[in-house]
């Protein structure tokens, strides 16, 4: 009585684990996205399964037959198209319900195109987010890239060959042009290729070439980086000369209004320098 959920190659069939292959022999049921791809990485395998389709169309309705035939006593594994599943993939009511139900749940971990690109990008992957595909319509995407326009974490996005581009010039619009972003395409197959530009320089590289926007495509952004407002040698001289004549937050203000500095700043950068002078 339980359910696995077997990760599968994204691109190269041997990225696949010894314990998936162990996994996928053993259990009674392969619950898959698309019966037809997974019986072709099946065949390749030298497994035979019984396969139950299972897919974003009627994993609600068909969930609850799994979890009967768990009940029963059968063991089965939830695979999607390629990677982990529920990663932007079916499974999620799948799982739930088994937790619901008290069904032993076991993860085996493989492949993630999301964390696959993220680990070669360059960009920081200590925090990240990762956001899925955006809405297929323009005013929606601009909608979410507008909620994650100040995120400071690294952004992981998915995209399908015939939005890339629009999907790309939306985050020119909304994030600007110099923020870093990496491509990835066609990750672990023959034509892999991970590209790193600035979201203007991307755009021209797409154009370049029409076939660079055929395949599948892992995007991760740069977070915003907070802009560090460095107080100059003048500014500090200035506020100073004006403490010796007026209250700190008096001092403050004007030195702000004169060198476009935050007041809150220079105010407490004056009781750091009174603490000095004492």
């Amino acid at each position: 009585m339980t359910l696995y959920i077997v990760a599968t190659p994204i691109g190269n069939l041997d990225d696949i684990t010894l314990r998936a292959i162990e996994t996928l022999k053993q259990v009674d049921l392969i619950a898959a996205e698309d019966t037809r791809h997974s019986g072709l990485l099946l065949q390749h395998l030298g497994i035979k399964a019984k396969l139950f389709a299972l897919h974003d169309h009627n994993e609600q309705e068909r969930s609850a037959l799994l979890v009967e035939k768990l009940l029963a006593g059968e063991s089965i594994a939830l695979i999607s198209d390629a990677g982990t599943p529920l990663i932007n993939d079916p499974g999620y009511h799948l799982v739930k319900m088994c937790r619901e139900n008290g069904i032993q749940v076991v993860p085996i971990p493989g492949a993630c195109a999301a964390i696959t690109a993220l680990s070669a990008s360059g960009l920081p992957s200590d925090r990240f987010s990762y956001e899925g595909f955006l809405p297929a319509k323009s005013g929606a995407r601009r909608e979410k890239l507008t909620e994650l326009a100040h995120e400071p974490r690294t952004l992981i996005f998915y995209e399908s060959t015939h939005r890339l581009l629009d999907s790309i010039n939306d985050m020119q619009l909304i994030f600007g042009s110099e923020r870093e972003i990496v491509l990835a395409k066609e990750l672990t197959k023959t034509w892999e290729t991970i590209v790193s530009f600035t979201i203007a320089q991307l755009i021209e590289w797409l154009n370049e070439d029409k076939n660079r926007l055929k395949g599948e495509f892992v995007l991760i952004v740069a977070g915003e980086r907070a802009k560090k407002s460095e107080i100059s040698l003048d500014a500090i001289k200035t506020l100073q000369i004006l403490q010796k004549e007026l209250p700190l937050k008096k001092a403050a203000a004007i030195t702000a209004d004169i060198y476009g500095l935050k007041k809150n700043q220079l105010y407490q950068l004056g009781l750091t320098l009174d603490s000095q002078s004492n």
